[in-house]
């Protein structure tokens, strides 16, 4: 079982370094419409859009990233929870 949480846990980390890569991506011109770029995005944008809908973006500033990171991080606490 602990092998399983272990996987899970190494997933959940995975995915919040994809959502960071994919807000820093934001950053640079151009850098979300390359291959790697719609590919971050195909699998990162899913999950943040429910994040989006419940909270706007303040200006310019959209912080919606950083609560679906933390949503995240709690569920790694559940996981953690559970199998060990």
């Amino acid at each position: 079982m602990s092998t399983i949480g272990s996987l899970l846990l190494l997933g959940m980390q995975l995915y919040s370094w994809m959502i960071i890569i994919y807000i820093l991506m934001s950053w640079f011109p151009n850098a979300r419409e390359s291959s790697f770029g719609q590919m971050l995005g195909s699998l990162v944008e899913p999950y943040l859009e429910p994040f989006r809908k419940i909270i706007p973006p303040l200006g310019m500033i959209d912080i919606s990233p950083i609560v679906a990171i933390v949503a995240l991080h709690f569920a790694r606490y559940g996981v953690m929870a559970l199998f060990f």
